[in-house]
């Protein structure tokens, strides 16, 4: 809190007198975050440029998905049954276009949807990774560009291969 106080330049009293604390800024940038995705996340979309807008807003506003981050790394807060219920509508999403054939029938959708929230932050997560790799700012537009592109492609081929067994997914 203290960190968040200073970066925004104000009092670390005034988070709590406005947010209520912790929870109450987390749950105010939750819902800043589902107002953003909101205007990309159509689920009609391809999955490859569906996951490739997720690349960008994360480039674009790295403090919530580090907040993400730091979250699921401290593994502390209480349980959130509206984020369950998100998970498991999203995973039936998956398995919906799985049947359409744009996922491998011998995958696990649940297990997808972990590897693209991964991939999805990995500008985040992974800052010196990205620098060391592909030399660029993972903060900047150019790798937002770049990474989406990328993942846009390689997401895309999920649908294009046969499957273990040689039959097509």
């Amino acid at each position: 809190m203290s960190e968040i106080a200073a970066g925004a330049g104000v009092n670390k009293q005034l988070i709590s007198y406005y947010f209520g604390g912790k929870e109450g800024l987390y749950e105010a940038l939750t819902g800043r975050w589902q107002s953003e995705e909101s205007t990309f996340a159509d689920p009609d979309t391809p999955l490859g440029r569906l996951v490739a807008d997720y690349v960008r807003a994360n480039t674009a506003h790295r403090d919530f998905g580090k907040l993400m981050i730091w979250q699921g790394l401290t593994d502390d807060g209480p349980p959130d049954p509206g984020m369950d219920e998100d998970v498991r509508r999203n995973v039936e999403r998956l398995r919906g276009r799985q049947e359409a054939g744009e996922l491998p029938a011998d995958v696990d959708p649940a297990a997808v949807l972990v590897m693209l929230f991964a991939v999805a932050s990995a500008g985040i997560s992974f800052p010196r990774l990205v620098r060391a790799a592909v030399g660029l700012d993972p903060a900047s537009p150019e790798f937002a560009a770049y990474f989406a592109e990328q993942v846009e492609r390689l997401v895309g081929h999920l649908g294009d291969h046969p499957g273990p067994e040689g039959r097509r997914a």
